[in-house]
């Protein structure tokens, strides 16, 4: 399978040096899938999986962000947290866990973290999540080129925007990361395993029925009453293009 182009705007430290990021998983299988998708941003990046090595990790690597597990096989990650704040209290927390029961997220946010995604979870929205983060915090700048346009459809990537002739499109996280993916692979077709293993978790164990249900969906919005962009190659995937 060819490696599907990303195309992000570049995100560096306001000095210009590399982000840095550090990752807390005792799944090291996963910890080294999020560290590659991490360093192909060119950022740096650290791996631990314990708790108490993280906060000596930390100390010393001075992260802007941690992609940070919950369970853990000494410290839980909400006591990691606390221990991370006290030294860097700007420091941007993306929790990372299989706990997905409402009081469970409600925890990790009143702890202090910055947002929230239960495995499995898709390695887009990780990344995408992770440099909203960074964004908000002002720990970043952003290269020019953060807009994707096919012909009279644009999207702006930083702040999460989708218009077609001008008109604003809401789309759910799951559709904006489609039609994304889309965009900037435009006039390449994608099949529907590529599809799926970029937008939905790398594990994620789905059928292709969920692609061609999210196409159909993106279609509704992007395409009804207009010339369509998003176009169906029997037996082999889908395309956009003007």
């Amino acid at each position: 399978m060819q490696p599907i182009s990303r195309n992000l705007p570049e995100l560096r430290r306001v000095d210009g040096t590399p982000v840095r990021v550090l990752v807390v998983d005792d799944e090291p299988d996963l910890a080294e899938v999020l560290a590659t998708v991490l360093r192909e941003e060119g950022w740096q990046v650290r791996i631990t999986g314990a708790g108490a090595a993280a906060v000596n990790v930390a100390r010393e690597f001075h992260p802007d962000a941690v992609l940070l597990d919950i369970m853990l096989p000494d410290l839980d990650g909400l006591e990691v947290l606390r221990r991370l704040r006290i030294d860097a209290p700007q420091l941007c927390v993306l929790f990372l866990t299989a706990k997905d029961a409402v009081e469970d997220r409600i925890a990790g946010i009143t702890a202090g973290g910055d947002d929230y995604v239960t495995k499995p979870f898709s390695l887009a929205e990780v990344l995408a999540r992770l440099r909203g983060l960074l964004r908000r915090a002002g720990m970043v700048r952003t290269a020019e080129g953060n807009r994707l346009v096919a012909g009279d459809l644009a999207m702006d990537e930083d702040a999460r925007e989708v218009t077609r002739g001008g008109e604003l499109v809401e789309l759910t996280p799951t559709e904006f990361e489609l039609l994304r993916l889309l965009m900037r692979n435009q006039r390449r077709v994608l099949s529907k395993a590529q599809i799926l293993e970029e937008v939905w978790s790398y594990d994620f164990g789905g059928q292709a029925h969920v692609v061609e249900l999210y196409i159909s969906y993106l279609r509704k919005k992007i395409d009804a009453g207009r010339p369509p962009l998003i176009h169906t190659v029997r037996g082999v995937g889908y395309v956009l293009k003007p």
